[in-house]
């Protein structure tokens, strides 16, 4: 049975709906990074690490190779790097919007508003 577009679209957001994964796709956004890298710039458990990169490896977001005993991920395509720079206008767009709401709330006059 093929699983309808809609809900491997859903699917893919719900695998990206984690907070230390979307972290992770940002700081690979710059070119590969070894396991220590990110475990630093992250602050989270080690085990927590090792668990969301494991996600995104087996969904084929990114990919790792060894270098001696290091572990280097790396963005498995340039799209992943766009979905995220989409994502940040989007919410640019929607926060700019919240601040605009905010400033006219904020002004003095009619409170009937």
């Amino acid at each position: 049975m093929q699983v309808p577009l809609y809900q491997a679209k859903a699917e893919f957001f719900r695998m990206l709906g984690h907070p230390v994964r979307i972290r992770v796709l940002e700081l690979l956004q710059d070119g590969p990074m070894p396991v220590r890298d990110l475990l630093a710039a992250i602050g989270t458990e080690p085990s927590s690490l090792s668990q969301q990169l494991a996600v995104l490896r087996r969904s084929g977001i990114v990919t790792s190779t060894r270098e001696g005993s290091t572990v280097v991920y790396a963005l498995a395509g340039g799209d992943v790097a766009d979905l995220m720079k989409a994502a940040r206008r989007i919410l640019t767009e929607m926060l700019a919007g919240r601040n605009e709401l905010l400033a006219e709330l904020r002004e003095p006059g009619d409170l009937r508003r």
